[in-house]
């Protein structure tokens, strides 16, 4: 029985219906790989970057018999997302496969240690991909073989010259309905991520490959900082019992500027991506604000109480993947209005074309234009 693609599902399904789980790239790397994964141990396939779970589940599920259990175990996955994390458990879960794999941080040597064969999903980010090809040159096995896909529209001759750091031969496979894999042999050189570092506006600022905006202030950001500093900063919360929210911190600059420039105050921040968190955790670090600065690994605001805070800031993310969308700012104010306790106020950077206000509004409350350029537009909305 071949692997149904089509029983898989995106959990949540934030960007809205009618968009797949699994696409023609993730075949294309089952196929291409189909040879090597037959002559791999248990625990010698890792996979990374997988979307909602195609391809550790496809690897798991080959073999003889009607559910695959001829398939890998043992693999180990990393996935950027949390949300992927959730979305490969619940379709684990629907397939009687929860025990062929272990979800693991791309930033562990762990990860990858001794692995024979590696499936990744091109990252829109060379420098994401860089440290993932430097991470598995070295510590997985000699003879590993690195098949890495993705659909030729989000593919660039970049990816090939950046897998030649550090592997000594990188072939590229015949597209197959608008995909490509790049098949990387011969590790060498290979290090360790790390943090590209700099300096903004008296921050020390980190970013691991991945991380929205890098290693720098982007042009939003600064405006909603240039905003908040106008009036003086926070009025309200910023205590222990009471921090100040950041909610899809990237980098963690909001956080940071926040608790340096607020002695004694602070700040919760959280991300759904692991590179975002390691970053903010990297940017804490640097300003020396570790200690007044959490950064957690959280789906919006899961984890925090209703009615709880006083102050959240947002700067939303417009991408899945490589697709530009506005279904995933409504559900991070939703989220954001349940933590807020009434007469908290969500301060929000947005990219003007998005029109977002009338939806704070909607969902938040009542809502004012703090500032404005060209570009973006920060407003603060009033929790009702």
């Amino acid at each position: 029985m071949t692997f149904p693609f089509e029983a898989l599902r995106r959990h949540p399904d934030v960007e809205g219906p009618g968009l797949v789980a699994a696409d023609a790239a993730d075949r294309l790397l089952l196929d291409e790989s189909a040879a090597t994964r037959a002559g791999a141990a248990p625990g010698e396939v890792v996979v990374i970057g997988d979307d909602y779970g195609a391809l550790t589940l496809g690897a798991a599920w080959e073999g003889d018999g009607d559910r695959g259990q001829g398939g890998v175990r043992g693999i180990r996955v990393h996935q950027d997302a949390l949300t992927g994390e959730r979305a490969l458990e619940r379709n684990a879960a629907t397939l009687g496969l929860s025990e062929a794999f272990t979800s693991l941080p791309l930033l562990d040597a762990a990860s990858v240690a001794g692995a024979r064969v590696v499936l990744l999903r091109l990252p829109r980010s060379l420098d994401a991909l860089r440290d993932a090809a430097g991470l598995v040159a070295a510590h997985a096995a000699p003879d590993v073989v690195l098949f890495a896909g993705g659909r030729i529209k989000h593919m660039t001759p970049a990816m090939n010259d950046v897998l030649r750091e550090t592997f000594a031969r990188v072939d590229i496979t015949h597209a197959r309905q608008k995909s490509r894999v790049l098949v990387a042999r011969g590790p060498h050189d290979g290090r360790g991520p790390a943090p590209a570092a700099s300096q903004a506006d008296g921050l020390e600022l980190r970013a691991f490959g991945g991380t929205f905006g890098g290693a720098r202030l982007d042009h939003g950001t600064r405006l909603l900082l240039e905003a908040l500093g106008a009036g003086g900063g926070p009025r309200v919360g910023g205590t222990a019992e009471d921090p100040w929210l950041d909610l899809a911190c990237g980098n963690g600059s909001i956080g940071a500027w926040l608790a340096t420039r607020h002695p004694a105050g602070h700040v919760w921040s959280s991300d759904q991506s692991a590179v975002a968190v390691a970053s903010a955790r990297a940017t804490a670090a640097a300003n020396g604000v570790t200690e007044r600065m959490e950064v957690v690994r959280d789906d919006a605001l899961s984890i925090r109480p209703d009615a709880s805070a006083s102050l959240v800031t947002l700067n939303p993310p417009f991408h899945s993947g490589a697709a530009v969308t506005d279904r995933i700012a409504p559900h991070l104010f939703a989220d954001a209005a349940r933590a807020l306790r009434p007469g908290g106020e969500l301060w929000c950077v947005w990219n003007s074309p998005l029109g977002y206000r009338p939806v704070l509004e909607r969902l938040v409350g009542p809502t004012r234009q703090a500032a404005r350029d060209r570009r973006f537009t920060v407003t603060v909305s009033t929790r009702r």
